[in-house]
């Protein structure tokens, strides 16, 4: 309430304030009709001004404003698949059973379109990801994720992730695959009911890191084709893959 009181006093005030001016401008010039020649011209003159300000130079710098955010928000999913992505999309590739059929979708060369991204994600996007949830591997993930905690939890926290929902669901996702093996002790010791739990969390994490992954690199092909460059030379579905250019 207190937020409209002082926008209701405001308004009220610059319609007395004006009132004002033009009887001022009566007790001078006594012509009323040259005032209401202006106050018409003024009134009619509002809609285009809503029109110019509102729909058009609104629009323009909410554009800027979005371009803007999404540069932001690409770096940091940038930074996001440097940090962590890259090495979780290899680990998990090693409990799949599938891992080669998906690579052969996710061979990403330089001379792949727009269309071609957005067909792969599509046709990944109901994959059913045979993760199994063996020991090997987990306890080198779980070190992994421990560490990189710190750096999952300040991603979290960006106002900027807020935007984007599909990028903060996976972030969920690894967070929440980083707290239950953070719970856990031996790994080495789990049963085979909590290996096929933690394969399904690992499953709905891999299927969100596929899918983001896929944008990025369209992304990085569009805007930074050096860094496209580095990346398709460490694919991680890729098991030759090598950063040394040959």
């Amino acid at each position: 309430m207190t937020k409209w009181n002082w926008r209701v006093k405001l308004g009220v005030g610059l319609v007395l304030l004006s009132a004002a001016l033009y009887f001022v401008h009566w007790l001078f010039f006594r012509d009323f009709h040259h005032i209401l020649i202006y106050l018409v011209g003024d009134i009619a003159f509002i809609p285009m001004e809503v029109l110019v300000v509102t729909l058009i130079i609104h629009q323009l710098l909410s554009a800027h404003e979005k371009r803007a955010m999404l540069k932001k928000m690409n770096m940091v999913i940038g930074s996001f698949y440097s940090e962590v992505g890259t090495a979780l999309l290899r680990d998990f590739s090693r409990l799949d059973a599938d891992a080669e059929r998906i690579g052969q979708e996710l061979a990403v060369t330089g001379k792949w379109s727009d269309k071609q991204f957005d067909e792969v994600r599509a046709r990944l996007k109901g994959f059913d990801y045979t993760v199994e949830g063996a020991k090997a591997g987990l306890e080198a993930m779980r070190a992994f994720l421990l560490e990189k905690r710190g750096f999952l939890l300040g991603l979290l926290q960006n106002p900027n992730l807020l935007e984007h929902d599909s990028f903060s669901d996976l972030l969920w996702a690894v967070f929440h695959l980083t707290e239950e093996l953070a719970h856990r002790g031996d790994v080495s010791q789990l049963p085979g009911s909590d290996l096929a739990h933690l394969g399904g969390d690992i499953k709905r994490a891999y299927a969100a890191l596929v899918s983001e992954w896929i944008d990025y690199m369209k992304h990085l092909k569009a805007s930074y084709p050096y860094l496209f460059s580095l990346a398709i030379r460490t694919n991680p579905f890729n098991p030759d893959a090598s950063p040394v250019v040959t």
